[in-house]
């Protein structure tokens, strides 16, 4: 494991990262979902696709990299680009789970690998539009403190920074992202993910020409029980 630090309109970003099977030339971009980091990642393909130089990545605010900056999906696209950069590697394959697939994406890699990604916006439950219309309510009447009885799990304990990073990213319309995406690209997908639902990839499939969508078993990190089919996959698929 290392560290790099990068600067991105004049905050200063310390990324941790890890690389594995150094000496391969080509690289293959790899990228946790939120509120998860690199381990994860690592766990599930670490020891798969040796012919690949894998670039393991704690984006800023997860894991070991820090953040104190409010961002958004394009943002975390332009930070990982300079780190790339930095580190004189291409994305040529890039892989990304679930907020992770947006970013991916926007790496504009030959050839994209989608895990449940985010970035079609869901229709709410009714409990959370009322929850939500209490909070603004409560809010415009000056009881802030009661924030943490609202926010959503996946922003418990967050930095203000972060938090507002989530509100800015948790509703993104990924919708032109994807379509303009126009190299090769593979979806796989949980079929009992209720986070980024099945539906949501089968109209992302739709989106990337070309693309090919995978359903598996298992929920929103299915890919933990599949990694091997998914880089066998990659690797039949994602060759020049």
């Amino acid at each position: 494991m290392a560290t790099k630090q990068i600067e991105y309109k004049s905050h200063k970003f310390d990324i941790s990262y890890e690389i594995l099977n150094p000496a391969s030339d080509k690289n293959l971009v790899i990228l946790h979902g939120w509120g998860s980091n690199k381990e994860i990642m690592k766990q599930a393909f670490g020891e798969y696709l040796s012919q690949y130089k894998h670039i393991y990545i704690d984006m800023p605010g997860f894991g070991k990299s820090s953040n104190d900056m409010i961002l958004t999906t394009h943002d975390y696209g332009e930070i990982v680009k300079i780190f790339l950069d930095t580190i004189k590697a291409k994305a040529n394959i890039a892989m990304g789970h679930s907020f992770g697939g947006k970013v991916s994406t926007l790496l504009e890699p030959e050839c994209l690998v989608l895990l449940s990604s985010a970035g079609i916006v869901t229709e709410k439950p009714w409990s959370i539009k009322v929850k939500i219309a209490t909070f603004k309510l409560l809010k415009h009447l000056g009881m802030q403190k009661i924030r943490e009885l609202f926010v959503a799990p996946d922003a418990k304990g967050m930095s203000h920074e972060m938090y507002e990073t989530f509100k800015n990213v948790v509703d993104e319309d990924f919708r032109d992202s994807f379509a303009s995406f126009t190299n090769n690209a593979l979806l796989f997908w949980g079929k009992e993910d209720t986070a980024t639902p099945l539906y949501t990839g089968e109209e992302i499939a739709t989106l990337i020409k070309p693309s090919q969508l995978y359903p598996l078993d298992g929920d929103h990190f299915f890919f933990l029980q599949h990694a091997k089919f998914i880089s066998d996959k990659i690797q039949q698929e994602c060759k020049e």
